[in-house]
């Protein structure tokens, strides 16, 4: 009886660490789907975003502890913690 409960777990334990792996796994490939625009870089500071990308079509934030603030220009969305790039990504098609 304890034989076929181990093994009833140890089944059930790898099929929902599967899921999980494969939930991380599409969120990668839709950030990086949009590899081929132009985005700023981590690190970058937003009075440098804007000197080389414009303004954008909107802000908002910052929010939280530590702030965070996104800028959206359309084709790819800024995430600043404080005054600097966290991610800049492409968000997937809708």
């Amino acid at each position: 009886m304890q034989r076929i409960s181990l093994t009833i777990v140890l089944a059930l334990g790898l099929g929902l660490s599967g899921s999980a792996v494969l939930a991380d796994t599409l969120l990668v490939e839709s950030v990086e789907s949009g590899s081929g625009v132009a985005r700023p870089a981590h690190g970058a500071t937003m009075e440098s975003v804007v000197q080389g990308f414009g303004e954008p079509g909107s802000r908002s934030g910052p929010v939280g502890d530590p702030p965070i603030s996104t800028w959206d220009y359309g084709e790819f969305v800024v995430y600043f913690e404080g005054q600097h790039v966290i991610h800049a990504v492409v968000p997937p098609k809708r």
